[in-house]
């Protein structure tokens, strides 16, 4: 005997396929940020202990100044001992980059995944007004995408181009 089910096929609504995900959605809002005059040992150290690869680098009215990771200490220590210099006058302002990309929160997550795989960045700063407001990573893109489920996903990695 067959059991009949009477209730009606649920149709997923239309606002939830449209809706686009933005980079404001996943960015990190609470982050570690370095100082300019910040010794480099002193990043050295917060980035072992804190288990992250790079941080922005900030003013005392947090505006983004540039971005020190741990190839930019890489090469300070390499520089150090081939140069003989010692590493605790070294500041982070002489070895950060300083002409930072940055991306917009209100971009799809989607165009930034694309942009992340075009410029081959781990990060971006997001920027409003002036100051750091927070950061996306290829880690939060990933967060993102685990998010999304069936036809969404489908939808909008046509939209974006990546399907």
């Amino acid at each position: 005997m067959a059991i009949k089910n009477f209730r009606a096929a649920r149709k997923q609504s239309e606002k939830d396929t449209t809706k686009p995900i933005l980079v404001s959605d996943y960015m990190t809002k609470k982050l570690i940020t370095f100082k300019p005059e910040q010794s480099v040992l002193d990043v050295m150290d917060v980035l072992i202990k804190k288990k992250i690869s790079g941080g922005p680098v900030v003013n005392e009215k947090g505006e983004l100044m540039g971005i020190i990771s741990e190839g930019d200490c890489m090469k300070q220590i390499s520089e150090s001992r081939y140069f003989n210099m010692p590493m605790h006058e070294t500041t982070v302002e002489k070895h950060m980059v300083k002409n930072v990309e940055t991306i917009d929160g209100n971009m799809n997550i989607f165009d930034a995944a694309n942009k992340f795989l075009l410029s081959k960045r781990r990060r971006f700063p997001i920027i409003k007004d002036g100051k750091l407001i927070g950061q996306i990573s290829q880690k939060d893109v990933l967060k993102a995408a685990l998010d999304m489920s069936g036809r969404s996903w489908k939808i909008n990695f046509k939209r974006a181009g990546l399907f």
